[in-house]
């Protein structure tokens, strides 16, 4: 799948361990821009009816075998049809040999040609759990995500409500924090939204009064984290006594994140109230939620009002 954006065939060679044979030119001036990668068997047949030239082409065991079993002559064909649709870069695995007909066609054709120790497998789930994490859709979200008790918490909210102040009771309390003021998100798959800082504020913190501190280096490399899942969303507001806030839990809330639903609860902030405690209660209940149990359906089974609860509940349905 095509994205609006690109990844440096360097930050990939760093990142996955890949050996250069050949680059037309600096690993940083050329891109990738497509998640989906490629075996090519039915192209060193011939077949590009349904080729995607934007794809990363991985040579396999499979692939070399049948290449290996080739004469020179048909081999150099081969190749160079698969060179001339001109793929963003060429990986041989296993170490394998390269061949000189397959090096001669990427230099004519100017296409990077890598080679790894991995196998095609380990390659293709690498390569693609890398891409989607680096080319997926994204957003910037004013906030504050932190990690409680290995739960991702976007803390949203009106600027001054308190949400850095909260972050910060909460690294004492020995969570740790992801990002603040700033949340880069990114769907990394249909169900997944993982959460960072941009790397200019990484570990700082903007305290009213206080001015900015850096979170790792005041309370250690154990206080921060560079990335997180985002499983809930808590929005502070201030106490308006005229609303009706939800008491049971019954009404699940969510958060429209780049087309996945996050749940999202309400917090209303008033003096008196230990945020940072409440945001721990919050996020294991949301972990129970999660691993089937539901406190609120429990009592109303204890209470008789069976007929509320969903038949679809783990626990109605022990």
């Amino acid at each position: 799948m095509l994205s609006n954006y690109t990844v440096s065939l360097e930050r990939i060679i760093h990142e996955l361990g890949w050996r250069p044979e050949y680059l037309p030119k600096e690993a940083s001036e050329l891109t990738v821009r497509c998640t989906d990668i490629n075996r090519p068997g039915l192209a060193l047949n011939g077949y590009f009816e349904f080729f995607d030239p934007d794809r990363i082409q991985i040579i396999g065991k499979s692939e070399f075998g049948y290449l290996a079993a080739l004469e020179p002559d048909v081999r150099a064909i081969c190749v160079e049809d698969l060179a001339g649709h001109k793929p963003p870069a060429i990986v041989v695995t296993r170490d394998l040999d390269v061949f000189s007909e397959l090096r001669e066609a990427c230099e004519k054709h100017q296409v990077p040609l890598l080679r790894t120790s991995d196998t095609a497998t380990d390659c293709m789930s690498q390569t693609i759990s890398f891409l989607n994490v680096e080319l997926a859709p994204r957003i910037t979200e004013h906030g504050v995500l932190v990690e409680v008790y290995g739960e991702g918490v976007l803390l949203i909210g009106d600027s001054g409500i308190g949400k850095s102040e909260t972050a910060i009771e909460l690294v004492k309390r020995g969570h740790r924090l992801i990002a603040d003021d700033a949340v880069e998100i990114r769907r990394v798959s249909q169900k997944t939204l993982v959460g960072s800082a941009p790397e200019n504020i990484r570990h700082f913190v903007e305290l009213r009064g206080v001015g900015v501190v850096n979170a790792r280096r005041i309370f250690g490399m154990g206080a921060v984290k560079l990335t997180e899942k985002i499983d809930m969303a808590i929005c502070l507001e201030p106490w308006d006594p005229e609303k009706v806030y939800e008491r049971m839990g019954l009404d699940t809330e969510t958060k429209n994140i780049l087309g996945n639903e996050v749940p999202l609860l309400t917090i209303p902030v008033k003096p008196g109230r230990n945020l940072a405690i409440i945001i721990e209660v919050a996020a294991m209940n949301n972990r129970q939620k999660k691993m089937g149990y539901n406190a609120t359906y429990e009592l109303l089974k204890n209470l008789g009002m069976d007929a509320d609860i969903p038949k679809t509940d783990w626990y109605n349905n022990r």
